[in-house]
């Protein structure tokens, strides 16, 4: 669905970066964080469902709706104009929630979404004891994802299928999953919980090999803290991947300088020498675009 003022949509520019290197997506976990992400000279963000429900104070595993998600996905593309992928979790519901879960995120600017075939309640993906839905479960979800966006706007709505299967099943597994996920309508695929750089580069070669003639996007989790070690986005580039998002990496630096200052300011009884380490009001301000006395306009996109 293209923006006012714009000739292609949210989605059809998210494949045009794809299509031109390896896209570079940080987390935004609000709208401020998007404008110092778009501000950075980055040409897409994320939302992540881990960043989306600690924001809201709770677990993520699965408690927030459809709704709490494209609120945020509204907040930030409306503030950036970027391209937005945005994490759906296992769908919100069976097939019919899917098809309306691609419609809302579509409505909210969205560029895409990815779906994974976990077991609800889902939990994190670097996590152990996962489950998953049966394969054909899933597929069923990918087809039913794949129709709906082909039917909004331009159809170049992203449909992400992510995998859980290697830390559950193995990596032959996950291929087997990813390719009947493509098979199904998947226009990317999402490898989670790899353990090296070379079940990264083995990953993407199995499906080359199956996809040859076929545009199959790529796309690498770059989390802090979990099984997928530190890899330089230059190296998945040179793998075959065309996506590395950085789901919480922005909120876990923000997080992690807000405790300390708090501890600072709760052991100093004051702010002063936190100041040179604050964003000073003209930077603030300069981030959302506003001069005081003069009127301020909200953004059409």
């Amino acid at each position: 669905m293209a923006s006012q003022g714009q000739t292609v949509s949210p989605g059809t520019r998210f494949r045009a970066l794809m299509d031109q290197g390896c896209v570079a997506t940080p987390g935004a976990f609000n709208a401020l964080c998007g404008l110092a992400i778009a501000q950075a000279g980055f040409s897409a963000a994320y939302v992540s469902g881990a960043a989306t429900s600690v924001v809201a104070g709770v677990p993520d595993v699965g408690l927030l709706t459809v709704g709490d998600f494209c609120r945020a996905v509204r907040e930030i593309y409306q503030a950036t104009g970027l391209p937005v992928l945005a994490d759906a979790d296992t769908g919100f519901g069976e097939a019919e929630m899917v098809r309306k879960t691609v419609i809302e995120y579509a409505l909210a600017g969205a560029a895409g979404l990815h779906l994974e075939d976990q077991q609800f309640p889902k939990r994190c993906g670097h996590l152990d004891g996962k489950a998953l839905v049966p394969p054909d479960h899933m597929a069923e979800k990918v087809q039913w994802a794949a129709k709906a966006a082909r039917a909004i706007g331009d159809g170049g709505f992203v449909i992400c299928a992510r995998t859980d299967a290697r830390g559950v099943e193995g990596m032959e597994a996950a291929v087997k999953r990813a390719s009947l996920y493509v098979e199904s309508g998947a226009d990317m695929l999402f490898p989670e919980g790899l353990t090296t750089a070379a079940e990264f580069a083995d990953f993407a070669k199995a499906i080359r090999t199956n996809f040859p003639s076929r545009r199959v996007y790529l796309l690498a989790n770059m989390t802090e803290f979990g099984k997928t070690p530190i890899i330089n986005i230059k190296d998945f580039e040179a793998m075959g991947y065309h996506c590395v998002i950085y789901p919480v990496s922005m909120l876990r630096v923000a997080m992690g300088a807000v405790s300390k200052a708090l501890a600072q300011l709760k052991s100093e009884g004051s702010v002063a020498n936190l100041l040179p380490a604050m964003q000073t009001r003209q930077e603030l301000y300069g981030l959302i675009g506003y001069t005081p006395g003069t009127p301020w306009e909200a953004r059409v996109r």
